[in-house]
């Protein structure tokens, strides 16, 4: 098999990656307004990010040791003269003889055939690897623009909870001059606002970090102002994909395609350890006869000491654990599709039921606040209502969050980016 058409068939078989990851010139770009483009977007404009680039420069190597692997050896030439200034009769030149001779090393027993044919295998275990991380990579860029959206999100929950205090605070203090309330109830809703600033404060601080390390895995060169979609939002529109196949999943196929690789590589060794024969060919000028001679020859080395069995042993050794690697990858895929599969439903039922708590608890606060203000229940019992509200606010926020986090799981293990655009 022609090893420049098993490349392009691998290349075929894993496909390239363009129109969901692979590149445009530019990575990491922006909107105008300084905000990151929505998730799909950024995950093709980073696709020539740092990260992404090293595994495209690793199937270059892989295939550059595949080119490699089909060169056949380069003959040698050599001259040489014989007879020579020595002792008498061979004192001068007039009886040198001087050969002119080619020698050419020829593989036997299929060497060259299993060197190309472990390097095909490792540009398709290379090719493997690149998608694997590369959806890695996809699931690690919907985290960090999912934990960006969710501190954004805090810091609207801060916000809310600023605000319903300042309008507690603010009915405390008509109560107290009225001399409806002691003063102490006022200075209870100042220091809870007070301390509501200041998680207002943390929160803001935290969504920053988020937007900087999102705009670094992005390879963006300053840090995003915000983000053009929430996906927080659109995990509650989009409907959760259906149950994996673990066995044709990416970490099963970049596995079983380490194994092919380390079992031809294995091949490639045992055939190292034949001999190779070297076929001589050559031009003799005999002066003292006036003459000229063809010389031809054979040789071959002898395996008395190197047989290669170390390289041996180690490539065997390699085999056997890719075929370890293999078997488990399989297993845990499989446990991985199952329990990826559960925790998604899990996550849709724990959202579900975090926006009804929410909804009871908004319900609360109401009734609690409509009481206070009419002096019929005291400050403590408003305060405990918001606690409860806020409380409430951030489990729904939590709930959507991890809700995020395995539907996000649940694509990897399909081979697809959280939006759903297949990698190959």
């Amino acid at each position: 098999m022609n090893g420049t058409s098993c490349r392009q068939r691998t290349r075929a078989l894993f496909g390239g990656l363009a129109g969901v990851l692979l590149a445009s010139a530019a990575w990491g770009q922006t909107t105008p307004d300084g905000r990151a483009p929505p998730f799909a977007q950024l995950l093709r404009e980073s696709a020539s990010s740092p990260r992404l680039a090293a595994l495209d420069a690793d199937v270059d190597r892989a295939e550059g040791l595949a080119q490699q692997a089909a060169a056949r050896p380069n003959p040698t030439i050599s001259v040489y003269g014989e007879n020579f200034a020595g002792s008498s009769p061979y004192g001068g030149f007039g009886r040198t003889e001087t050969t002119l001779q080619v020698n050419q090393p020829i593989e036997i027993g299929g060497k060259r055939a299993a060197r190309v044919s472990a390097g095909d295998a490792g540009v398709v275990a290379a090719m493997a690897r690149s998608v694997e991380a590369r959806l890695a990579y996809a699931y690690d860029l919907a985290r960090a623009y999912a934990a960006a959206d969710i501190a954004d999100r805090r810091i609207g929950l801060a916000e809310d909870e600023v605000e319903e205090a300042t309008a507690d605070l603010k009915v405390a203090r008509a109560l107290v001059t009225a001399g409806k309330e002691a003063r102490l109830r006022q200075l209870q809703a100042e220091t809870e606002l007070s301390t509501l600033q200041s998680q207002l404060e943390t929160a803001s601080a935290d969504r920053a970090a988020a937007l900087a390390r999102l705009a670094g895995m992005a390879g963006a060169v300053t840090p995003y102002t915000g983000l053009s979609e929430s996906l927080l939002d659109r995990m509650a529109t989009q409907p959760p994909s259906g149950p994996p196949d673990p066995l044709h999943s990416i970490a099963v196929r970049a596995a079983e395609a380490e194994r092919d690789a380390a079992a031809r590589r294995a091949a490639a060794q045992r055939k190292a350890a034949i001999p190779d024969v070297t076929a001589q060919f050559g031009v003799r000028r005999l002066e003292l006869d006036n003459a000229t001679a063809v010389v031809a020859g054979i040789s071959m080395p002898l395996n008395l000491f190197d047989r290669n069995t170390g390289n041996i042993a180690a490539a065997d050794a390699e085999a056997r654990g890719a075929e370890a690697r293999a078997a488990a990858a399989r297993i845990e895929a499989q446990a991985n599709a199952h329990a990826a599969h559960i925790l998604a439903a899990a996550a849709d039922a724990r959202t579900a039921a975090a926006a009804r708590t929410m909804t009871t608890a908004e319900e609360a606060y109401r009734l609690a606040r409509i009481a206070y203000e009419a002096g019929k229940s005291p400050l403590i019992e408003l305060l405990a209502a918001r606690h409860g509200l806020g409380v409430a606010r951030g489990v729904v926020l939590d709930a959507m969050a991890a809700r995020l986090d395995a539907r996000a799981a649940l694509a990897r293990v399909q081979g697809l980016t959280l939006t759903g655009d297949v990698v190959r």
